[in-house]
């Protein structure tokens, strides 16, 4: 008899717990078993010829080396094929302008593994402000989220003797000065919450043991999590802290090393920042303040002191349309820069505050198609010149990185290499209408004919308010596209293509609104005469993994295959493994009853039953992720396979959050997906263009 469990009558009858033991020797035979038939499945010559075209494309020397600048310099992290791990490097603008920068190398973290022993993956460095002569070096093992942190001499280019020390965990540090760090690390006893981040930020001084370090900010064990930074624009010593209440609620302070003095009075799903004596905010929800109401994304500035004086006589800077939407925000080099899509096309504009108002100009020079990001050049805001990185790119054309002084035309800095054929290629917009009546919008690029049988990869994501945009993508234009086949990515609720609104349109017992989205955007598809349903290829990972599984369960008759990318399935058991309690506000709380009547439908661990006709998925994974626990995964491919479905499972030992730790990995992970899609699908074309 076949056995259903859990199921949503049962949810806690769970004969697969064991497989959430991500180091037991019991669950480590099972997925050593699991990858070995995968492997002898779809790792045959053509995965292999897939795997090697993308790792020469992620390592091509005329990549884009992306840069950040701290003091005079610019710093790079640098992968390829002779670094797998990667190159902590530095040059100047004048040389970065140039076909072929000198490069200063500081760290070579592959010779650094080799000495060790260790499986050092690069994650992050702060260095301290001012000087940057000294730097915490954030090294993750295998790429999990936890990291060990590091003091690094970067004029010796060595690790400081007795310098700062701490063991892995989830969190890091920033400078307060040369001797001291403000330590939001969930290392130590007592000091992680619920979802596995800082609890307390503690004063950490040079030559002391960090479990001495005096607490000098803390939060419940319930809330998120909470971070530290200096305000260096002040006069005196300011320190601001926030904590995190959930993932979407915040609680700024500012104070000084003692702790906390003053809180910042806005609601707690304001998000704040203030550079050079402003104040721009903007909330979630409607807010009444000053007199006025203004719709959530608002964007207000005032001058800081007025407001901490309790002033409330905002200026409006943004006001988001039902196609208009805000992105972000930052200040750099006293200007405050908005990034907002109208109707999806990308638009940035340049505040700059004064006492008789806020002048705006708009950074012109960039395509009005496609997709574009801008970001500050410098890392520290309080050293910003206001110069501008900005990246333009479309499905067909290579990022070009672009560098925009203040008030003034981009500049051409480097452009990205053509890695597939775009011949005969074209992109076109579509919308579809949802179950609801929802419009949809989604792009599609491809041959331009119609045949009605079109090999498609369709790409959705629907979370956190996160925008999934049609932007350049190698792997797929390699495998994909290069070979007649059609790329699709739908820009579905849950997201925040058009705002807060759109977002909280897919979240919470609206979840399954965006899975219905996407599911529309597949049956459009078959209605505009494209494809049929056994020739539409879907991934999704993270967030997605819940969007994906829902098609397995929910639409199986609209799909082809599936491919499930470190995913989030069980939604009975999220909150309890790794960081799933922080997601509570974006999914429901499984153990509230009325929360559970709504998550209970779209956890596909609990709702797939025997006798489905489910399309074949590959559910894909990483042991090194602690983000997102393998479990999911390994639970939701075992329970198929018990009920006999073609359901595949792979999960390489390391990779973190993501696809693999080095270009090599990465390529790996994606050739084995594309390869499984094609065959389940049925499409065999040659390795160059088929017509």
């Amino acid at each position: 008899m076949i056995d259903p469990r859990p199921t949503i009558e049962a949810p806690d009858d769970d004969p697969y717990l064991w497989l959430e033991e991500v180091e037991g020797e019991r669950a480590l035979a099972w997925v050593e078993a699991q990858n070995v038939a995968t492997m002898a499945r779809f790792g045959d010559a053509g995965f292999e010829a897939d795997r090697d075209a993308l790792a020469a494309i992620y390592d091509r020397p005329d990549n884009i080396p992306l840069i950040a600048r701290r003091g005079a310099r610019l710093f790079n992290f640098w992968k390829d094929a002779e670094h797998p791990r990667g190159l902590w490097r530095a040059t100047t603008l004048d040389s970065y302008r140039t076909e072929a920068p000198e490069w200063d190398n500081l760290l070579d973290l592959d010779a650094l593994a080799t000495k060790e022993g260790e499986d050092w993956i690069w994650s992050e460095a702060a260095t301290l402000p001012g000087s940057h002569d000294r730097a915490i070096l954030m090294l993750s093992r295998g790429g999990a989220d936890a990291r060990v942190l590091r003091e690094f001499d970067l004029a010796s280019r060595d690790f400081v003797p007795g310098g700062f020390t701490l063991p892995e965990a989830k969190g890091g540090a920033a400078w307060l000065d040369h001797d001291n760090l403000l330590l939001s690390s969930a290392w130590g006893q007592g000091m992680a919450t619920h979802s596995g981040y800082a609890r307390a930020v503690r004063l950490w001084r040079r030559g002391t043991d960090p479990r001495a370090a005096p607490v000098i900010f803390e939060t419940d064990p319930d809330r998120m999590a909470v971070w530290a930074d200096v305000d260096r624009e002040s006069e005196g010593e300011c320190v601001w802290f926030a904590e995190r209440l959930g993932f979407f609620d915040q609680v700024v302070w500012i104070g000084d090393r003692s702790g906390p003095k003053t809180r910042i009075d806005v609601p707690t799903d304001t998000s704040v920042t203030w550079h050079r004596g402003w104040l721009a905010v903007k909330r979630r929800t409607p807010w009444t303040v000053g007199g006025e109401i203004h719709p959530p994304d608002t964007v207000l500035g005032i001058s800081f002191a007025a407001f901490l004086l309790g002033y409330r006589r905002f200026a409006k800077l943004f006001e988001p349309a039902e196609r208009r939407a805000l992105q972000g925000f930052f200040w750099t080099g006293g200007r405050l820069v908005l990034s907002v899509l109208d109707d999806l096309k990308p638009v940035f504009e340049v505040l700059t505050p004064g006492e008789t108002g806020w002048s705006r100009e708009r950074i012109t020079g960039l395509p009005d198609i496609g997709v574009a990001n801008v970001w500050p050049l410098d890392v520290r805001t309080e050293e910003s010149t206001g110069d501008l990185l900005a990246s333009a790119q479309d499905p067909l054309t290579p990022a070009s990185l672009f560098l925009v002084p203040p008030l003034a035309a981009p500049q051409l800095l480097k452009r990205a290499p053509q890695t597939f054929d775009p011949a005969g290629l074209v992109v076109t917009r579509h919308e579809t209408i949802s179950e609801d009546g929802t419009r949809i919008p989604y792009v599609q690029v491809g041959p331009a004919g119609k045949t009605g049988e079109a090999p498609v990869h369709l790409l959705g994501y629907g979370g956190f308010g996160i925008s999934q945009l049609p932007y350049y993508n190698p792997s797929l234009g390699k495998l994909w596209l290069e070979r007649g086949g059609t790329g699709v990515v739908a820009s579905i609720r849950g997201g925040g293509e058009f705002s807060t609104a759109w977002h909280e349109a897919g979240r919470r017992e609206k979840k399954r609104l965006s899975h219905d989205d996407f599911a529309a955007v597949a049956a459009d598809l078959m209605r505009r005469g494209v494809t049929r349903p056994q020739r539409i290829a879907a991934e999704g990972g993270s967030n997605g993994g819940i969007l994906i599984t829902n098609m397995l369960t929910r639409y199986p008759e609209r799909f082809g295959a599936l491919f499930c990318t470190i995913p989030l399935i069980d939604m009975r058991r999220y909150e309890k493994l790794h960081a799933g309690a922080s997601w509570i506000a974006e999914y429901g709380d499984p153990d509230d009853p009325a929360d559970w009547a709504f998550l209970a439908g779209i956890s596909a661990y609990h709702v797939a039953v025997p006798g489905r006709p489910y399309p074949p998925i590959l559910i894909a994974t990483s042991r090194r992720d602690d983000r997102v626990h393998p479990g999911h995964a390994r639970k939701m491919a075992a329970k198929l396979q018990a009920m006999g479905y073609e359901a595949y499972f792979y999960e390489p030992a390391a990779g973190g959050h993501g696809y693999g730790k080095d270009n090599r990995e990465r390529a790996s992970f994606t050739a084995l997906g594309y390869n499984f899609l094609r065959n389940a699908i049925g499409w065999l074309p040659d390795r160059g263009r088929t017509e």
